[in-house]
């Protein structure tokens, strides 16, 4: 890249709904306002101030039908004064709509326009109950497609990956992947005490997830509940700035994680997948990123990928080459995925198990990254090997057509 950019002063809001124990359907919670502002200043508490920033970016999917609102950058001001007259930005890609602040900052600051841009993801969706939640979800795909659909749209277009999957691979291998990968995002989220599912105390994960079998009957016929993304509200922050940039700021690179290569690529929304048992985006996606930043699979250390559903997780390591094609669910039945395996994902539990506010899914990969990177992780820490210092973040939104990838190294 044409200069060195970097991120820090990371900060997640909790993510909230069902698993956690502060949450109640029937009780009055915060408004989008709270989670913007909580994940905003956590940020600029670290980098000594919104005096730090040149601008701000926003990336959300849904305000205005979960919240009724638009205009989004009109909030940066509410985070702090001192952002007030300066200039911000909103960005939307469905749940990869994180991703696109974070490049939105990266480019600001490639241009030179910027030396320190917040870059911010955000989502309050327990606004409405699920049913229509599923409605305003459909926007993610072609919404022409959405009265043919399931009526939990995008489960269904997970489902109908999973079972081709299991059709050509077979179902019992398959689920023993899939049921790995939520048992490992829920171990991992109980070591984050902002994850949604971090008060999760069940003994037999294994057992849990064999007792609910998929039933297209009452959900949708290859997925159970527990192969899904939860819904969520939350918000998340990180600075993203240039050398000068952390120098305004009093923050040493130590701290900071600097971005080596980035691969951003979409597909077209109105085509179904060529075939629904690769997730073609995201490998362009993230071998572009790792082309740019001139790394290998070999060298990433850990990986932030965008599980909305469990096959999702299962097919990008296939995509990523960790695992030859068919060879994914073997792959994550292994345990190499888990939190001590050879290729250590989502270690604050993912989507699954942190949680899936879809707007700021992005930047809360990128702050996760950022904390395993520079040992701020708290009891999620993984270690992190000399000769592997490099994470990766993959931020998907709809069914693999918007895609975001990051390759960051420790500062």
């Amino acid at each position: 890249m044409r200069r060195k950019v970097y991120m820090t002063a990371g900060y997640n809001t909790i993510s909230m709904g069902t698993g956690r124990k502060e949450f109640h359907p029937k009780k009055a919670r915060p408004g989008i306002e709270h989670y913007i502002k909580e994940a905003g200043q956590g940020t600029l508490d670290q980098i000594g101030g919104a005096d730090k920033v040149d601008e701000t970016a926003i990336g959300n999917f849904m305000a205005a039908r979960f919240n009724k609102q638009a205009n989004l950058p009109g909030f940066a001001p509410m985070i702090d004064e001192g952002l007030q007259w300066k200039p911000a930005i909103s960005v939307e890609g469905a749940c990869g709509s994180g991703g696109l602040a974070l490049m939105s900052g990266i480019r600001s600051v490639l241009a030179e326009t910027a030396e320190v841009v917040l870059a911010l993801g955000v989502e309050v969706q327990n606004t409405v109950k699920a049913i229509y939640g599923a409605d305003i979800l459909a926007g993610a795909g072609w919404y022409q497609k959405r009265k043919n659909g399931h009526a939990y749209f995008f489960p269904g277009q997970f489902s109908d990956r999973a079972g081709a999957y299991y059709e050509k691979f077979g179902t019992e291998k398959a689920r023993a992947g899939m049921k790995r990968w939520f048992r490992n995002a829920m171990e991992n989220a109980r070591l984050d005490p902002t994850a949604q599912e971090y008060h999760n105390k069940v003994a037999d994960l294994d057992a849990l997830y064999d007792k609910l079998k998929p039933n297209g009957a009452a959900f949708v016929d290859n997925l159970n509940v527990l192969d899904c993304s939860k819904v969520s509200d939350g918000a998340s922050a990180i600075a993203i700035c240039s050398e000068e940039g952390l120098k305004r700021m009093g923050v040493d690179k130590k701290d900071a994680v600097e971005i080596l290569g980035f691969g951003h690529v979409i597909r077209n929304i109105t085509d179904d997948p060529a075939d629904p048992t690769e997730l073609q985006t995201i490998k362009k996606a993230a071998h572009q990123a790792m082309e740019d930043a001139g790394v290998t699979i070999d060298q990433i250390g850990t990986i932030e990928t965008h599980d909305c559903f469990s096959i999702a997780g299962v097919l990008a390591t296939e995509a990523l080459g960790l695992a030859a094609k068919g060879e994914g669910a073997d792959y994550v039945a292994a345990g190499n995925t888990a939190r001590d395996g050879s290729m250590p994902m989502n270690t604050t539990g993912g989507l699954i198990g942190w949680g899936h506010p879809t707007g700021g899914t992005g930047v809360h990969q990128a702050v996760t990254i950022w904390q395993q990177l520079t040992g701020k992780a708290g009891d999620a820490q993984i270690e992190i090997d000399d000769d592997r210092p490099y994470g990766m973040t993959i931020n998907m939104g709809g069914d693999d057509v918007t895609v975001i990838s990051i390759v960051y190294k420790r500062g």
